[in-house]
């Protein structure tokens, strides 16, 4: 499945899955399993420059701990 992320105007949801990672969905499509809504749906570049800010580390959460001996 693919999606189109250039068309002007068009709106996404920033998901994020247990492991604290991101992704964009397009907001007219349901939530695939495994996956919640942050709250934020909006346009391509607002919802990057959320993930830019929110983001900042893309290990998954579980290999956060690990490394940081809190597992």
């Amino acid at each position: 499945m693919s999606f189109d992320f250039e068309t002007p105007g068009k709106r996404f949801k920033v998901l994020v899955n247990h492991e604290e990672q991101y992704s964009l969905w397009p907001a007219d499509l349901d939530v695939p399993g495994g996956w919640e809504e942050t709250g934020v749906c909006a346009s391509k570049e607002e919802c990057d420059k959320y993930l830019e800010e929110t983001w900042t580390d893309m290990r998954p959460k579980s290999l956060r701990l690990a490394l940081d001996g809190e597992q």
